[in-house]
């Protein structure tokens, strides 16, 4: 980790509530400013969780969150969400709003009290809709639209919020392959700009294509942490995922890909790191 670089994000040692439950997140996390964070791991092992805890929806028992230095214990959920946006995974059912009216909710962090909604707040708004490709849903509303278009409105409205820090639940599970690399791509750009990204991401290939740090979890707790060629090695994913499989560079892209070759209990040969 780059020292000379500030940190936007940073968690340790946090534990906090999941319904009736405490539950401890043994979890070092830090994120610099412009870069992606990829959370990545098995079903079950704490991403979508520390997610939720680091936006602050989650009670924290023990530990902190640190929003650019600040305890986010100390800050308003208005000010947090000035600074911080969160897409979920499964985008809730709004009913009857349309799709600019829910990504017009995201000025709401930048509006005073008895506030309305102005001409800048509007063109935010039509901008955020363009940058995901959702401008032709402007006036259909949210329960005309499939699983994936509904996602991308989401990620419009966490854009229209312009935060400093983006909180990314599984952010292409929904979308066909030509909207997964859109948004991944736009994802990126942002960050290169100074955005600060920390996303839940399911397949280890855009992972790590995407992602400047990966954080590898196994029942909430760090199996390895660093750059994708540190994390994402035959021994760290067999030990996470149970599976054999090379590593190697892809030819095209030139970051990282993974085959799998099976079960880790399966009578299966064993594995090199394939080298460059």
């Amino acid at each position: 980790m780059n020292s000379d670089r500030p940190q936007a994000l940073s968690a340790e040692g946090l534990s906090y509530s999941v319904g009736a439950q405490a539950r401890r997140a043994n979890v070092r996390l830090h994120a610099e400013r412009g870069q992606v964070v990829g959370l990545i791991g098995p079903n079950g092992a704490g991403k979508s969780t520390l997610l939720r805890a680091l936006s602050g929806m989650l009670r924290q028992q023990d530990g902190a969150v640190l929003l650019e230095g600040t305890d986010l214990r100390s800050m308003s959920s208005k000010d947090v969400a000035a600074s911080m946006a969160l897409v979920p995974q499964i985008a809730p059912y709004t009913h009857g709003f349309t799709s600019f009216e829910l990504v017009l909710m995201g000025r709401y962090p930048h509006l005073g009290r008895f506030q309305i909604e102005g001409r800048e707040d509007n063109r935010i708004t039509r901008d955020a809709m363009r940058q995901t490709d959702t401008e032709r849903f402007t006036d259909r509303t949210l329960d005309t639209l499939s699983g994936g278009e509904r996602q991308r409105v989401f990620i419009s409205r966490a854009l229209a919020q312009q935060p400093r820090i983006l909180l990314l639940d599984e952010p292409t599970s929904n979308l066909d392959v030509f909207h997964q690399l859109k948004v991944l791509d736009l994802v990126r750009q942002l960050v290169n700009e100074g955005l600060t990204a920390v996303a839940a991401i399911h397949d280890l290939h855009m992972a790590a294509r995407y992602c400047d740090r990966l954080v590898l979890l196994s029942e909430a707790r760090v199996l390895s942490e660093g750059r994708p060629e540190e994390v994402l090695t035959p021994d760290s994913i067999e030990s996470a995922f149970g599976v054999r499989c090379a590593v190697y560079p892809d030819p095209v892209t030139g970051s990282l890909a993974i085959s799998l070759i099976g079960p880790a209990d399966a009578h299966t040969p064993p594995v090199e790191e394939v080298p460059a």
